[in-house]
């Protein structure tokens, strides 16, 4: 019996992996359109440190979910998946494969598969409260607190992740069950008829693609995309001002450690997400992972993903 339900392709893997090379020629193979599955290339004016396609990568494979907010306007993953959900019907009603390529674990998941969010409602005053007492006691004072009641979480999120660390204690308050708790519930079954892609390599490799990643980083102006967030008149716990590879300057630009201390931060920061999102997405069942090490290796590397992709989806790509 066939299966009835659309057709999706994602790629995901850690950062500074070569997902957007990759997924730029699968697109080209396979007739795609790509979905960005990160939770911060929404927001416009934050192209840099977050590693978006390029203008000339755009134009070549159209792409959605990138510039559509303004740094000040909230993004929840609920918003998120219904967004991505709208799109694959739409990119498959232009007779194209909906291709999602990205890195934020649950943001990724959430659209793979039945979950179904009932948002709480937000606290404004206890999210107040929260930013003051990070400001005030420290973000690990928070972390520890969320470690306390729900571990799980806890353990996936960084203590410099404030947002996310408040947003769990906060749904804690609000319903009275942890986050870990609610998505051990939802139902795994797959929303699509999916073909999941993912990316590894030697991990000392990694980890040396990542410091030249941030060295490009540097070079290509990242420090004048962080000066003019803050120029907004962003607050400092804002969702973009948190994220990776803004928050590791905000101590720089406050004068409180020297640049080459914010660089080295940002490094470790993102060698430390790295991991967690390979420890993330080695818990999604349904994955095909591929090791990218071996750089001599790419053109066969690349057949045997197209090769997966084509008998997953029951696809015959261009040559």
């Amino acid at each position: 019996m066939s299966d009835t339900r659309p057709k999706l392709l994602v790629l995901v893997g850690p950062t500074a992996v070569g997902k957007t090379a990759l997924s730029l020629a699968l697109a080209e193979r396979f007739n795609c359109e790509i979905i960005s599955g990160d939770s911060m290339q929404v927001y416009r004016g934050m192209d840099i440190g977050t590693a978006k396609a390029s203008q000339e990568e755009r134009q070549a494979v159209p792409h959605h979910l990138i510039d559509i907010l303004e740094p000040e306007e909230s993004f929840s993953v609920s918003d998120f998946q219904a967004l991505t959900r709208g799109t694959i019907h739409e990119v498959q009603e232009r007779g194209r494969l909906p291709f999602l390529v990205g890195g934020t674990g649950l943001y990724v998941e959430s659209v793979c598969y039945n979950y179904e969010f009932s948002e709480a409602e937000s606290d404004e005053a206890f999210r107040s409260e929260m930013h003051h007492r990070a400001e005030q006691e420290g973000n690990d004072a928070l972390h520890q607190e969320l470690a306390a009641v729900d571990p799980v979480t806890a353990a996936k999120l960084h203590p410099n992740d404030v947002r996310r660390v408040i947003r769990a204690l906060e749904v804690y308050k609000l319903t009275g069950q942890t986050m870990s708790d609610q998505l051990s519930r939802q139902n795994k079954r797959p929303h699509y008829d999916l073909c999941l892609i993912g990316l590894t390599m030697d991990r000392a490799i990694l980890y040396n693609r990542i410091e030249e990643r941030v060295d490009q980083m540097m070079r290509e102006g990242l420090l004048d995309e962080v000066k003019r967030l803050i120029q907004r008149g962003l607050p400092m716990h804002s969702v973009a001002l948190q994220a990776l590879g803004y928050k590791e300057f905000l101590d720089y630009f406050g004068g409180n450690c020297s640049l080459e201390d914010a660089i080295a931060r940002l490094k470790q920061d993102t060698r430390r997400f790295a991991k967690r999102q390979l420890s993330w997405f080695r818990h999604m069942k349904d994955i095909d992972w591929i090791d990218v090490t071996d750089e001599q290796k790419k053109v066969q590397q690349f057949e045997v993903i197209s090769g997966i992709i084509a008998e997953k989806l029951s696809l015959h790509g261009h040559e």
